[in-house]
């Protein structure tokens, strides 16, 4: 997906736990759903 967004020499990090103490974190928790943090670049 970030490829098809233009991006090039993408980077991804480790997952990270970004539902901690929301309203759904249990429905996260269930689905295993986690955010991770990229890095990349658009050519100019």
């Amino acid at each position: 997906m970030l490829g098809q967004s233009g991006f090039v020499e993408i980077q991804l990090g480790p997952p990270c736990d970004t539902f901690g103490g929301a309203g759904g974190e249990q429905k996260a928790r269930l689905f295993e759903v986690y955010g991770y943090p990229f890095l990349g670049r658009k050519p100019q």
